[in-house]
Protein backbone atom coordinates (compact mmCIF):
# COMPACT_ATOMS: atom_id res chain seq x y z
CA UNK A 1 0.00 0.00 0.00
CA UNK A 2 1.16 3.42 -1.29
CA UNK A 3 2.44 5.95 2.07
CA UNK A 4 -0.47 8.43 0.99
CA UNK A 5 -3.15 5.80 0.89
CA UNK A 6 -2.05 5.15 4.24
CA UNK A 7 -1.75 8.66 5.70
CA UNK A 8 -5.38 9.06 4.10
CA UNK A 9 -6.72 6.42 5.94
CA UNK A 10 -5.33 7.23 9.21
CA UNK A 11 -6.43 10.39 8.86
CA UNK A 12 -9.81 9.43 8.03
CA UNK A 13 -10.09 7.07 11.21
CA UNK A 14 -9.19 10.51 13.49
CA UNK A 15 -11.59 12.41 11.74
CA UNK A 16 -13.72 9.77 12.22
CA UNK A 17 -13.61 9.32 15.86
CA UNK A 18 -13.77 13.22 16.42
CA UNK A 19 -16.86 13.40 14.34
CA UNK A 20 -17.77 11.27 16.41
CA UNK A 21 -17.15 12.36 19.84
CA UNK A 22 -18.01 15.93 19.69
CA UNK A 23 -21.79 14.21 18.43
CA UNK A 24 -21.84 12.56 21.29
CA UNK A 25 -21.07 15.61 23.54
CA UNK A 26 -23.24 17.77 21.15
CA UNK A 27 -25.67 15.59 19.65
CA UNK A 28 -27.59 18.85 19.04
CA UNK A 29 -25.46 18.87 16.31
CA UNK A 30 -27.16 15.81 14.45
CA UNK A 31 -30.55 17.67 13.93
CA UNK A 32 -32.64 16.00 10.68
CA UNK A 33 -31.84 16.05 8.06
CA UNK A 34 -28.29 17.18 9.15
CA UNK A 35 -28.21 13.30 11.10
CA UNK A 36 -28.15 11.54 7.84
CA UNK A 37 -25.63 13.72 6.66
CA UNK A 38 -23.51 13.10 9.80
CA UNK A 39 -24.28 9.31 9.28
CA UNK A 40 -23.46 9.22 6.10
CA UNK A 41 -20.24 10.70 6.58
CA UNK A 42 -19.11 8.39 9.49
CA UNK A 43 -20.08 5.33 7.07
CA UNK A 44 -18.14 6.81 4.07
CA UNK A 45 -14.81 7.65 6.82
CA UNK A 46 -15.50 4.08 7.52
CA UNK A 47 -15.43 2.82 4.43
CA UNK A 48 -12.25 4.04 3.49
CA UNK A 49 -10.93 2.86 6.80
CA UNK A 50 -11.38 -0.76 6.14
CA UNK A 51 -10.39 -0.31 2.70
CA UNK A 52 -7.33 1.83 2.85
CA UNK A 53 -5.81 0.69 6.04
CA UNK A 54 -6.49 -2.88 6.82
CA UNK A 55 -4.30 -5.34 4.60
CA UNK A 56 -3.78 -9.42 4.77
CA UNK A 57 -1.52 -9.10 7.50
CA UNK A 58 -4.50 -7.10 9.79
CA UNK A 59 -7.90 -8.51 8.61
CA UNK A 60 -8.60 -10.78 11.28
CA UNK A 61 -7.46 -8.33 14.04
CA UNK A 62 -9.44 -5.69 12.59
CA UNK A 63 -12.87 -7.58 11.86
CA UNK A 64 -12.69 -9.40 15.58
CA UNK A 65 -12.23 -5.45 17.33
CA UNK A 66 -14.78 -4.45 14.96
CA UNK A 67 -17.22 -7.02 16.23
CA UNK A 68 -16.24 -7.05 19.67
CA UNK A 69 -16.43 -3.36 19.92
CA UNK A 70 -20.10 -3.09 18.11
CA UNK A 71 -21.33 -6.07 20.79
CA UNK A 72 -19.75 -4.70 23.55
CA UNK A 73 -20.31 -1.21 22.54
CA UNK A 74 -23.81 -1.84 22.36
CA UNK A 75 -24.26 -3.11 26.28
CA UNK A 76 -21.98 -0.99 27.60
CA UNK A 77 -24.19 2.31 25.98
CA UNK A 78 -27.59 0.98 27.74
CA UNK A 79 -25.76 0.61 30.96
CA UNK A 80 -24.16 4.18 30.35
CA UNK A 81 -27.00 5.75 29.57
CA UNK A 82 -28.40 5.05 32.84
CA UNK A 83 -25.86 6.99 34.44
CA UNK A 84 -27.31 10.76 35.49
CA UNK A 85 -25.54 13.69 33.81
CA UNK A 86 -23.12 12.23 31.31
CA UNK A 87 -24.76 9.09 30.38
CA UNK A 88 -26.48 10.07 27.68
CA UNK A 89 -23.27 11.55 26.20
CA UNK A 90 -21.37 8.97 26.55
CA UNK A 91 -23.60 6.39 25.21
CA UNK A 92 -23.74 8.66 22.19
CA UNK A 93 -20.13 8.58 21.71
CA UNK A 94 -20.24 4.50 21.52
CA UNK A 95 -23.32 4.91 19.41
CA UNK A 96 -21.86 7.14 17.11
CA UNK A 97 -18.29 5.22 16.71
CA UNK A 98 -20.45 2.13 16.12
CA UNK A 99 -21.91 4.04 12.98
CA UNK A 100 -18.13 4.89 12.10
CA UNK A 101 -17.07 1.09 12.41
CA UNK A 102 -19.47 -0.94 10.92
CA UNK A 103 -19.15 0.27 7.50
CA UNK A 104 -15.93 -0.50 7.48
CA UNK A 105 -16.18 -3.70 8.84
CA UNK A 106 -18.78 -4.63 6.07
CA UNK A 107 -16.58 -4.28 3.40
CA UNK A 108 -13.61 -5.92 4.70
CA UNK A 109 -15.98 -8.99 5.38
CA UNK A 110 -17.54 -8.35 1.97
CA UNK A 111 -13.72 -8.60 0.49
CA UNK A 112 -12.61 -11.94 2.79
CA UNK A 113 -16.17 -13.47 1.62
CA UNK A 114 -15.13 -12.86 -1.89
CA UNK A 115 -11.57 -13.85 -1.54
CA UNK A 116 -12.65 -16.76 0.63
CA UNK A 117 -15.46 -17.85 -2.30
CA UNK A 118 -12.91 -17.50 -5.25
CA UNK A 119 -10.42 -20.39 -3.51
Amino acid sequence: MAKKEAQIGVAAFIVGLLIAVVLGIWPELMVVPRATNTMLVLGVLGIIVGLLNIGDKELDRYLMANIAFLLAGTMLAAFLSTIPQIGTYLAGILYNIGLFIAPGAAVVALKELYDVAKE
